[in-house]
């Protein structure tokens, strides 16, 4: 790491920290040369590898704004989309992967999508996969119904033990 102030290109760390949203480490660095003390923000850098090949950084934002067109008109507010982006983000840095392609992103957004709004989440699904027809949504429907259901029996005979 270069010093800003001298150019020199040695550095000593002399305190790290987590940053407060834990997805870097902020260090606290002094120059040997010059004793001038600065700081430095690490992330561990993630892509996204889109369909026409171009790759670009991952962005909490462009999930944010790409599920808002989903939830329109639906009760969403901004902070559940900024939980739904963190969630999303977690689980594709999870995979370990530094680059992702952007349908494993569209995939990965789905089940808080679920979670936090139904018809949002079929808005969505309907674009991730590739819905043509009226069949189609009647088949996510339908599947959504059947897992909503095995849900409520299983927590109903929990409930019963």
């Amino acid at each position: 790491m270069h010093c800003p102030f001298c150019r020199n290109p040695d550095s000593r760390v002399v305190d790290s920290r987590t940053a407060d949203d834990g997805s870097s480490i902020r260090r606290r660095r002094e120059c040997p040369a010059c004793g001038r003390r600065f700081t430095t923000v690490e992330t561990a850098s993630l892509s996204v590898a889109k369909r026409n090949g171009v790759t670009e950084p991952f962005s909490r934002d462009k999930i944010v704004s790409g599920v808002k067109k989903a939830c329109q008109g639906r009760p969403v507010s901004d902070d559940d989309l900024a939980l739904l982006a963190q969630k999303v983000e977690e689980t594709v840095r999870a995979s370990g992967q530094a680059e992702v392609n952007a349908l494993d992103v569209g995939l990965a957004i789905l089940p808080p999508l679920r979670d936090l709004d139904e018809i949002a989440y079929l808005r969505f699904a309907s674009v991730y996969q590739a819905f043509d027809t009226l069949d189609d949504f009647e088949a996510a429907i339908a599947r959504l119904r059947e897992e909503d259901a095995a849900s409520a029996r299983s927590s109903a005979s929990e409930a019963s033990e």
